[in-house]
């Protein structure tokens, strides 16, 4: 027995030819995940935090409970030190994943009669969290200064005891672009609002020792809240609210995603204490760098710049209108040992579809060459 009506929903999905699938590791030149500094397969890293441990003499497998119980281990003291001082801010606090700590923020902090206003292009998991929220919510358009201002010249029309929480990311994970971070923060200093940064795809790619593009503006002590998720440049897993002891002290004691969930082994927190300490000596973001700007020199050689987005970052995007189109195009550069994921809608909206391309540093310049005049023969078919 199966519902009908969600039986109903999978035959649509597979209709619109959208249906997701799990599908399995391969040894493929890789172009699709978000590993850009290569952190997840380094040996140094491995074992480091195998060293760390021993040092530590720390032998447990698991955390035992949530932290507010039985899981507070010593090792999340050391590594939320360690973040804030990175990171240039009074506190920090380690969640399980991006996604846990972006629902555990938007579903707690934002109270009702508050605003949230947010980036049409925002990430699910903010979404989500901004769902079970008893603020009021509203999209503004994409990296829109404009539009966002004549939100806020609305919001200020409340009670002044509304308080106005403004979020976007720092670099967008489907288009790879970027907003007018000093724009937006002047905005929110005209307007006493409060603004958060999810820092996922700029942590480990942009800013002096991979801090991201908000220290690389010198703009954290205009932030009131940065998420940060340890799972891409970071090459581990968990993610990292960023803020003052304040905050901290409220999540810990309201969020739900944070107190009622078993926290992170040791061993991760060992893996992200290794991690960051490789993020300040490494050479392999200056490389991720040379081949972002290989890649965007390649587009303009094959001809392709009307196909893809404007990105400065890691994330290229080449719209290929058409679930059908865009997955048989993937499946052709896999079939020619390049992984390459199709981004189908609904995940992004129709006659969006795209290619994305992820760059990383272990990439060879002729592996992107090479990559981008098979794109050129396929799209100008």
């Amino acid at each position: 027995m199966f519902p009908k009506k969600l039986h109903k929903k999978l035959e649509e999905r597979k209709a619109n030819n959208a249906l997701r699938q799990l599908g399995t590791q391969c040894n493929l030149v890789d172009f699709s995940s978000n590993d850009y500094l290569g952190f997840s397969k380094s040996k140094t890293i491995f074992n480091s935090t195998h060293e760390f441990l021993i040092g530590h003499n720390i032998t447990h497998n698991g955390a035992t409970g949530s932290r507010l119980l039985s899981g507070n281990h010593s090792l999340f003291n050391i590594i939320e030190t360690l973040l804030s001082n990175f990171h240039n801010s009074e506190s920090a606090l380690i969640f399980n994943s991006g996604y846990d700590a972006n629902v555990g923020f938007f579903s707690s902090i934002p109270q009702r009669g508050d605003i949230i206003l947010y980036d049409e292009y925002i990430h699910a998991s903010i979404r989500d969290g901004i769902k079970l929220s008893n603020a009021k919510a509203y999209k503004f358009k994409h990296n829109n200064l404009e539009d966002l201002g004549s939100h806020l010249e609305r919001g200020l029309e409340h009670s002044p005891e509304t308080n106005i929480y403004i979020v976007t990311e720092s670099v967008f994970s489907m288009d790879g672009d970027s907003p007018d971070l000093k724009g937006i923060v002047q905005l929110c200093k005209k307007h006493h609002t409060f603004l958060i940064i999810d820092e996922a795809h700029a942590v480990g790619v942009f800013g002096e020792r991979g801090a991201g593009l908000v220290q690389h503006l010198k703009l954290e002590k205009n932030i009131f809240a940065r998420i940060i998720t340890f799972g891409k440049a970071i090459g581990t897993h968990g993610a990292v609210i960023i803020g003052s002891e304040s905050l901290k002290q409220y999540l810990v004691n309201f969020s739900r995603s944070f107190i009622y969930t078993t926290a992170l082994p040791p061993h991760t927190l060992s893996n992200i204490h290794s991690a960051y300490h490789e993020l300040i000596i490494t050479k392999n973001r200056e490389q991720l760098h040379k081949n972002m700007a290989h890649f965007k020199n390649e587009i303009i050689k094959n001809g392709l710049q009307n196909y893809f987005i404007e990105s400065h970052s890691a994330i290229h995007s080449c719209i290929i209108s058409g679930n059908d189109t865009v997955k048989r195009i993937a499946q052709k550069f896999q079939e020619l040992g390049f992984n390459i994921k199709p981004i189908l809608s609904p995940t992004v909206p129709k006659e969006q579809e795209r290619l994305r391309f992820c760059l990383h540093a272990f990439n060879s310049e002729g592996d992107i060459s090479d990559v981008l005049k098979l794109l050129a023969t396929f799209v100008h078919i």
